[in-house]
């Protein structure tokens, strides 16, 4: 179904009519010819610059970046308009709207230009990407003016762009401990005997066993072959889990202070990037006011899945709504799997989850997104200091309770800030367990 084009008079052509009006009326009225010649060029002029009408509007087409960019990187936004058939446009004024978080040059005022007909006109918006998530580009919207500026087309424009923004990982490393391993190949040492680049000790010669793996100097010394025995080396699965139900702090983008939501995010992606570089599986799983989760993978295509997923986290639940009911799914929570829950402890469900969790034999542990903002003092009554005491007082009490649960509780510190809990909780799965008959 097509419309017809909108195109509209200028107060130009308006102007023209009324004046070739009034002198062909004063001419019959006083019966002077010489106004008629007046008037004629004007009609005639008019009427020749409107021979032509456009069938067609304007068109016009706005282009995102393919790649997602990262935040704090340059963005270019490139807008086109068109002339939509064989008339040419005196006059082509096309704008874009910038996002919030994507300060565009030069878009906060038109621009201009003629266009022949069949060509197109290019204008490129470049800025920085402040902050990650998915961004509103747009829309742009454009018209064109033809026939000498005597008719002006509607105002054409695009729909919004969808611009996601990938997350600046912050530098994050761990050790090669792991609590569990989950497969059977990997860069993890493993409790269990095997293929791998880890000595275990010496042991006798077996069937099966390979030639390179011979200790030459103990079997000469023993007079019986002896081989080399090593831990095997398996790969892990880490559930990092979102806790984004209730957002703290103002974000300042890239180069200003973080949130509670963004400090969230960006350790997401920093853990995320580190265990999938080293060949391991991450999960992901958002607890907000809309739940989702990603399956787990590895690999480079699964790190960009992460971060195309982690750009679309939001905060959905309102500040007076509870959240939802958290339901424990042994398919999100592999019951071999290192689950790392990043949380501001602002809800009692969330500390619910992690005490479930650690009840059911999983090894979780708890990273404080919350941070300096939890000692940031409140401006109020003579009594909103005393309410802040006791609310510290309170979530203390909380992570003693998780501490107790077998929870380890640390806050991020970005590089090596899960070092010191994954040696322990290492040591806590490797230790011998009693058994009671």
């Amino acid at each position: 179904m097509t419309h017809d084009p909108q195109w509209t008079p200028t107060r130009a052509l308006g102007r023209a009519a009324l004046l070739t009006g009034v002198l062909v009326l004063l001419a019959a009225v006083l019966g002077r010819v010489d106004l008629v010649a007046l008037a004629a060029p004007i009609a005639v002029g008019a009427a020749w610059a409107l021979r032509r009408r456009p069938a067609e509007e304007p068109q016009v087409e706005l282009e995102v970046p393919a790649e997602p960019p990262a935040e704090g990187s340059e963005v270019a936004l490139v807008v086109r308009v068109g002339a939509g058939d064989a008339v040419p446009l005196d006059l082509v004024v096309a704008r874009l709207a910038a996002p919030r978080w994507l300060p565009l040059e030069q878009a906060d005022r038109p621009h201009a230009t003629d266009l022949p007909p069949g060509e197109l006109a290019q204008v490129v918006f470049t800025g920085t990407a402040l902050r990650w998530g998915r961004h509103a580009a747009g829309p742009a919207r454009a018209y064109g003016v033809v026939g000498d500026g005597l008719l002006i087309s509607a105002l054409v424009g695009t729909p919004e762009g969808q611009l996601p923004v990938h997350p600046v990982p912050p530098v994050f490393r761990a050790t090669d401990t792991m609590p569990r391993a989950s497969a059977l190949v990997g860069g993890h040492r493993s409790r269990r005997p095997g293929e791998g680049g880890e000595l275990a000790g010496v042991r006798r010669y077996a069937p099966g066993d390979r030639l390179r793996r011979v200790d030459w100097r103990t079997t000469l010394r023993t007079g019986e072959p002896h081989v080399a025995a090593t831990w095997s080396d398996r790969d892990a699965t880490v559930v990092l889990v979102l806790d984004v139900a209730h957002e703290a702090g103002v974000s300042g983008g890239v180069h200003g202070r973080a949130s509670v939501l963004d400090t969230t995010v960006r350790a997401a992606a920093a853990v995320a990037e580190h265990y999938l570089r080293r060949g391991d599986r991450v999960a992901l799983v958002e607890l907000s006011g809309t739940p989702r989760h990603l399956r787990a993978g590895n690999g480079r295509r699964h790190l960009q899945a992460a971060l195309d997923w982690l750009a679309s986290t939001s905060v959905t639940a309102e500040a007076d709504e509870p959240p939802p009911p958290v339901l424990i799914d042994t398919r999100l929570y592999p019951i071999s799997a290192l689950v790392v829950v990043l949380t501001p402890l602002l809800q009692p469900a969330s500390t619910q989850l992690i005490a479930t969790l650690a009840r059911t034999g999983r090894v979780v542990t708890a990273v404080d997104t919350l941070g300096e903002l939890a000692d940031h003092p409140l401006v109020g009554t003579e009594w909103t200091g005393l309410a802040q005491r006791l609310w510290r007082l309170e979530r203390d009490v909380v992570i003693d309770q998780l501490r107790e649960a077998g929870v380890p509780v640390t806050g991020w510190s970005g590089p090596g800030s899960l070092d010191h809990v994954l040696r322990d909780l290492t040591r806590l799965a490797a230790a011998p367990r009693i058994g009671v008959r």
